[in-house]
């Protein structure tokens, strides 16, 4: 018996729209505690593949009959094995297609606002890995800020759009995802910038994106100012775009703040950490747009599936901007952080040019949830 598939596209709709759905995930029990599927109204039943090779028949009061069952596994076979005998037994039934491998590299762009000029700022939620990147466009030109190694979707947007990207930046170098801003920049002709006191070991050409940058997308001044912001990594640098948005990288995220510790160097860069949050940020308007590079919880999407808070509101609500005891600032962050990011040393050395692993590794590379906030 057929059993339809549900792609991450579709999958993204009802994460957004906060739909029910029940899901049986078929993978080892690690694996789903790792990370899995997360919607703010959907169920779920784990229950490895491997167990049910000889049949569905004991599982099937355990899941619902008056509602819609998607079966998720690492690549798709499985699942749909799975889903074709649960059909058998009469239950609706769909299978993810891709599976999480095609989960984890879903890209959704949501328009988050418009600049001065006629201009546009959109977020490309990466929902299945709390990755967040951004193309800011300008009377026909583009910046993309932390792009993914999906780089096929920034293009393909910018073209829909009409615009002709004309630099890529990325705000820290990072070690949860590879990122895309080289091989856009190839592509593309585009300038790439990095922060040099993150491209000390980098092996290609690029321009030092420092504190007082002003650069000039399209043909009127969206200028998108860079602050130093060190604390996630020691080249961690923000940007405040149209004097409305500030792109806060891996620094502030809206329920968490970033973990300095990716590098070996929580110790040392705890007192950057607070001076960046503590000083530099206190120095913005608290009217400005905060969009973070990750978010860590489904609950930090907007309505329309945004991740996006005005500074202020986090100054008030943020715990982690309403310490003030310094010793209770450092061990928060040098003693509450959860694992390290898989692979995320050799991402790094992936994202300084260092090594170039083929397509398969990099997504083996990228499998689980990010971990770049305090918790």
């Amino acid at each position: 018996m057929t059993v339809k598939a549900i792609g991450s596209k579709e999958m993204t709709k009802k994460v957004f729209n906060k739909e029910e759905l029940f899901i049986l995930d078929v993978r080892n029990e690690s694996d789903f505690q790792d990370w899995k599927i997360e919607g703010g109204n959907f169920e779920y039943l784990n229950i490895p593949y491997f167990e049910l090779l000889d049949g569905v028949e004991e599982i099937v009061e355990k899941l619902p009959n008056d509602k819609e069952i998607l079966v998720v596994c690492a690549k798709e076979g499985s699942s749909i094995m799975v889903a074709e005998m649960l059909s058998e037994q009469g239950l609706t039934v769909f299978y993810l297609q891709g599976g999480m491998k095609a989960w984890s590299e879903h890209l959704e762009p949501v328009k988050v606002g418009d600049l001065t000029d006629g201009g546009e700022i959109y977020q490309f939620v990466r929902i299945g890995k709390g990755c967040l990147s951004y193309m800011v466009v300008s009377n026909g030109e583009a910046a993309i800020i932390d792009p993914t190694r999906m780089t096929d979707i920034y293009l393909d947007f910018a073209k829909e759009i009409g615009a002709t990207i004309t630099h890529v930046f990325d705000t820290h170098l990072h070690a949860d995802h590879i990122s895309g801003g080289r091989n856009i920049a190839d592509k593309t002709g585009a300038t790439y910038w990095l922060p040099p006191k993150d491209a000390t070991e980098v092996t290609f050409e690029y321009m030092p994106l420092e504190g007082g940058n002003n650069v000039t997308i399209g043909n009127t001044a969206i200028d998108i100012h860079a602050l130093y912001s060190p604390g996630h990594t020691i080249g961690s640098t923000s940007f405040v775009v149209d004097g409305k948005f500030l792109l806060s990288g891996d620094i502030l995220f809206i329920d968490s703040i970033g973990r300095p510790d990716l590098a070996g160097l929580a110790e040392d860069w705890v007192a950057d950490l607070r001076e960046s949050l503590y000083l530099r940020y206190r120095e913005l308007s608290e009217e400005l747009v905060v969009l973070p590079a990750h978010f860590m919880i489904i609950d930090e999407l907007n309505e329309d599936g945004s991740v996006s808070e005005k500074l202020g509101t986090l100054f008030a609500k943020n715990h982690g901007l309403n310490i003030e005891d310094e010793n209770e600032f450092r061990r928060l962050v040098t003693e509450n952080l959860p694992p390290q990011p898989n692979a995320y040393q050799e991402i790094r050395e992936t994202n300084m040019g260092k090594i170039n692993p083929d397509e398969e590794i990099q997504r083996e590379m990228e499998i689980g949830p990010n971990r770049c906030a305090v918790r």
